[in-house]
């Protein structure tokens, strides 16, 4: 067996991204994946097109086929594009790549559960720190647009969990204790040098136009609460009933690495 990767997993401002640090500076020699970047399991802030929609990119953006290039990867049948790495200031060239991502209602459910798994499938990596790859963009994808229930979502991990059989994993799972303290936190964290907050509106807008949000009216930060709640409560679920031996659930920013791996 080779050598243990680690899946980095909590709510949003639970951490994530200072553990993955803490962790990379602890295995120095291990590959991390963070968010947006090209990873081989995950596509969060990446662009997925064919051949001929990738053609058509490059024609779309001219000035830039060059970078876009340099950010493509190509993977059989399709290319992954990191747009979101791409500097630009041509209006609404992400939010146009936006559209090529598995998330956000792009793909339907049948779709959208086949590229995760198959990714899953033929991944065979060892060494390797991922940053919100086997949660969150996932299960946000299947509550908030595919609208699937608690049950049906239990119901694809355990597929997914079925696909990792064999495979050297540990999901580290950073338990955010007081979600509504959490997000005041990262509120000011994700501000601007004026102190303009940038996630919380984006958050907000993000739930508030999904079918979901609409559907059960979720607004503001009460709408956030109670999404964040649910989806806390189904990830310990996951964890408890399907990944109880490759999981481990610590306190969020109140652990010892150490003591960890």
């Amino acid at each position: 067996m080779g050598r243990t990767n680690y899946f980095i997993e909590g709510l949003q401002g639970a951490g994530k991204t200072t553990f993955v640090q803490k962790l990379s500076d602890q295995l120095m020699d291990y590959k991390i994946f963070r968010e947006g970047d090209y990873s081989p399991v995950e596509l969060a802030w990446c662009a997925y097109v064919t051949e001929e929609q990738y053609r058509k990119v490059l024609t779309d953006y001219p000035s830039i086929a060059n970078e876009i290039q340099e950010k493509t990867v190509t993977e059989e049948t399709h290319k992954i594009i990191c747009y979101t790495q791409i500097l630009t200031d041509i209006p609404d060239f992400h939010r146009n790549l936006e559209k090529y991502e598995i998330y956000n209602g792009n793909l339907d459910r049948a779709s959208f559960e086949n590229v995760i798994l198959e990714r899953f499938r033929r991944w065979d990596g060892e060494g390797q720190i991922f940053e919100c790859s086997i949660f969150q963009n996932i299960i946000e994808n299947q509550m908030l647009y595919l609208m699937m229930t608690d049950d049906e979502i239990v119901r694809f991990y355990q597929r997914l969990e079925r696909v990792l059989a064999g495979k050297t994993y540990q999901i580290i799972y950073l338990d955010a204790a007081d979600i509504p303290a959490t997000i005041e936190v990262i509120k000011k964290e994700r501000a601007d040098d004026q102190g303009n907050e940038l996630w919380f509106p984006m958050m907000i807008r993000y739930l508030e136009e999904s079918p979901y949000g609409k559907q059960y009216a979720l607004c503001g930060m009460e709408g956030l609460v109670r999404h964040l709640e649910r989806r806390k409560a189904l990830e310990h679920r996951l964890l408890n009933e399907i990944f109880m031996n490759n999981a481990t659930i610590v306190e969020s920013k109140n652990y010892k690495i150490d003591d960890i791996v």
